[in-house]
């Protein structure tokens, strides 16, 4: 179609259904960057592609134009492969989190870009910002440097990486646009082609807990990923992993960065998110030429986690970008607490048999642990920790969870919303409905 002259009749063709040229997607971008296009205009468009959708050429351009509004990374002096993972959220997830240190500790790179908490899911740069110093928004330079000096950073998008992105970003959080297949997959693919990645693994969340609770939605999610990757020449994998209930045993920020310096010192770690963690991991020192098959990557990752590698890594990661030296050793001492910890008793005892995994997103949230603004502050302190599962029995001496939370009234509150999120029965259960990995999109070999 011939270029629309503004802005506004962009979004007026996306509207009516009408397919954009790569011209119209550039100039939208551009605008975005430069402050052009108002936070009206932007939210207008992601509404729009929401209900109209976009063909994979133009969600192939759009992830281009993201990609090329700000800087590219090229990593001239690698001493091995450049690898990342990211996952499209889920309540629970600190995997990055893990998974970084344990792929740096096994010989790849990792500057792993990521983004704040969407909607009902903890964001990873949230759970970061718990750590005092963190620069999550370090510039190239510093990002650069942590990625040489621990083999891994995360980081979130800067004004020199991906800045379109930083608005988009932020406005599908609050326009109820975040589960859009285009804007997820050039919002993910935009950040990851801008680390200048070799290889790239996508954890797609299936369930009550996921952005995408049907398999078929992940499905087309995960198609859409791997087609826009491979017209970028991103080699890449998807894995889908089930969430209908809270991946590891604490939900909320600070809480989540404890759980993941537990998992890595080998303190205390979760079954369901060992195998994610692991599955994700082997998959990509696949991809990146580090193992030769499933097997020997994760004894890759076994031998990452026994020896105190991966920790290590994590605990460069941190001072790297301004952090404390000592954070994995001490972390009671440099992780906020919340002033209020209330147990949560069922109303009646027996087994868990379902639970609603968003409500318990949207309770973190309500807490103080999300955003319901642009512009809300985090606190990084509340959520919910020893989280019981499906299958797990509950009573007045096992609780359902502990409420962490700023006052008694706002404990209260999440307590009610957590007994209405959860089944209980008389009779045992599968303490695991699915296998946590339910497929495997694309194709792992080493080049």
């Amino acid at each position: 179609m011939t270029a629309p002259a503004t802005v506004a009749e962009v979004i007026r063709a996306k509207r009516d259904g009408a397919a954009l040229g790569e011209e119209d997607i550039g100039r939208l971008i551009a605008g975005i960057v430069d402050g052009s296009v108002s936070d009206a205009q932007v939210a207008a468009f992601v509404m729009a592609v929401y209900f109209r959708g976009m063909s994979l050429a133009e969600c192939a351009w759009l992830t281009r134009a993201m990609t090329r509004s700000g800087a590219v990374l090229d990593w001239p002096d690698r001493g091995g492969p450049i690898l990342d993972r990211h996952s499209t959220g889920g309540v629970g997830d600190k995997v990055s989190l893990i998974l970084a240190p344990i792929v740096a500790a096994a010989g790849a790179f990792v500057p792993m870009i990521s983004g704040q908490g969407l909607g009902h899911t903890g964001g990873t740069l949230d759970k970061l910002s718990s750590i005092p110093g963190y620069d999550t928004r370090p510039d190239v330079k510093r990002f650069q440097s942590a990625v040489r000096a621990a083999g891994c950073a995360i980081v979130g998008p800067t004004a020199d990486l991906a800045p379109a992105d930083r608005r988009l970003y932020a406005i599908r959080d609050v326009t109820a646009t975040v589960e859009s297949i285009p804007l997820i997959t050039a919002s993910i693919l935009s950040k990851k082609l801008a680390a200048g990645l070799d290889a790239l693994v996508m954890d797609i969340k299936v369930g009550s807990g996921a952005f995408v609770p049907s398999l078929e939605t992940a499905t087309a999610l995960g198609e859409s990923l791997l087609a826009v990757a491979g017209d970028a020449g991103l080699r890449a994998t998807a894995l889908l992993t089930e969430m209908s209930q809270v991946l590891g045993h604490h939900v909320g920020n600070a809480l989540e960065v404890l759980e993941a310096i537990e998992f890595l010192t080998g303190a205390r770690r979760d079954a369901r998110l060992h195998a994610v963690t692991s599955a994700l991991a082997s998959e990509l020192l696949v991809l990146g030429g580090l193992a030769h098959d499933d097997g020997e990557g994760k004894a890759a990752v076994y031998k990452a986690l026994a020896s105190g590698a991966a920790a290590e890594r994590f605990a460069k990661m941190v001072k790297a970008l301004g952090g404390p030296a000592d954070v994995v050793e001490r972390p009671g001492r440099h992780l906020a607490r919340a002033a209020v910890e209330l147990a949560v008793a069922p109303d009646f005892p027996g087994v868990i048999t379902r639970i609603d995994a968003r409500v318990i997103g949207r309770l973190v949230a309500a807490l103080g642990g999300g955003r319901r603004a642009i512009e809300d502050a985090i606190d990084t302190a509340v959520g919910l920790a020893e989280v019981r599962g499906i299958g797990e029995r509950v009573s007045r001496d096992r609780p359902i969870a502990v409420v962490h939370a700023r006052s008694n009234g706002a404990a209260e509150e999440a307590a009610a919303a957590l007994r209405r999120a959860i089944s209980v029965g008389d009779e045992p259960v599968s303490a695991v409905l699915a296998a946590p990995v339910l497929r495997r999109m694309g194709s792992a070999s080493a080049t």
